[in-house]
């Protein structure tokens, strides 16, 4: 079976991305597995489906490299947008697009009559621990103190369609990653697992992140985490509300705004190369 594919990026968050408008994908979970491997596939963070949808423009499903279903993400959104606009199949510079975590909409710029960045009304953050989930008491979970790994942190916890958990720090460069990011995603009071950011407040207007996705590991980029990320620095009263707030990631910035009814994300959406894989 041969199928065409495109890989794009958002802010180095690298996806292989199917059109299942003209195609039929079968077994997406291990055919992300398969083809995200860096060395024996195409490589990439995985695989995004393409999707009709009967309530938006189009539809978007997304696997991590373990196969696992995402229910958002937010640099992949912006590249299905691309992907719809510059090969003519949504001719509009507002384009919704249907998730698991429901549909959103986006605002379209360009540059030489292609899509070069997009904003995305990302819906509202979900700060009930039950929302996101986690399991700890009370209307919400900002600055508490837990133990995770033998080790006390304290960590924000936020839904932006998928469960976060934010950790402020300074010294990034020198964070183990690869040994405490599984120690937070697997960790008992997360039931659905958790993607975990560790971030250090450059000033009032900055962050810089690294973060570690659940089913992925460390990846280059994350907008659901950028926004989460915000939106826990201006919980914790490091940055403003309702201002831009860059957030300095591995592959590149993402600008941030939340807003007590919604937050906002802008980035680049970017085509590397097109092709075909059989399997």
């Amino acid at each position: 079976m041969k199928l065409n594919f495109t890989k794009m990026h958002g802010c180095g968050n690298d996806y292989i991305y199917f059109n299942c408008f003209d195609q039929q994908i079968t077994s997406p979970e291990s055919l992300s597995v398969y083809l995200s491997d860096r060395h024996f596939g195409i490589g990439g963070d995985g695989v995004v489906l393409i999707c009709p949808s009967k309530v938006a423009d189009a539809k978007m499903r997304m696997f991590n490299l373990d196969g696992s279903e995402g229910k958002m993400c937010g640099n992949a959104i912006r590249c299905v947008a691309k992907y719809l606009y510059d090969n003519g199949m949504v001719k509009k510079d507002e384009i919704s697009i249907e998730t698991l975590s429901g549909i959103k909409k986006l605002k379209l710029y360009f540059q030489n009559g292609k899509v070069s960045t997009a904003t995305v009304d990302m819906g509202p953050a979900l700060l009930k621990p039950t929302e996101i989930p986690v399991k700890l008491d009370g209307d919400n979970v900002i600055s508490r103190l837990v133990n995770i790994g033998g080790k006390d942190y304290n960590i924000t916890c936020v839904s932006m369609g998928n469960p976060h958990c934010v950790v402020f720090m300074e010294h990034l460069d020198n964070l183990n990653i690869n040994e405490i990011g599984p120690l937070f995603e697997y960790d008992p009071i997360f039931p659905e697992r958790v993607n975990t950011e560790f971030v250090t407040v450059v000033n009032r207007t900055t962050l810089k992140m690294r973060v570690w996705e659940r089913g992925s590991g460390e990846t280059w980029a994350c907008g659901t985490g950028a926004c989460a990320a915000a939106v826990a620095a201006v919980l914790n009263g490091h940055c403003p509300e309702n201002e831009e707030i860059t957030v300095r990631l591995k592959g590149g910035n993402l600008s941030i705004r939340y807003t007590k009814d919604t937050v906002f994300m802008t980035g680049n959406a970017v085509k590397v190369f097109e092709g075909t894989v059989e399997i």
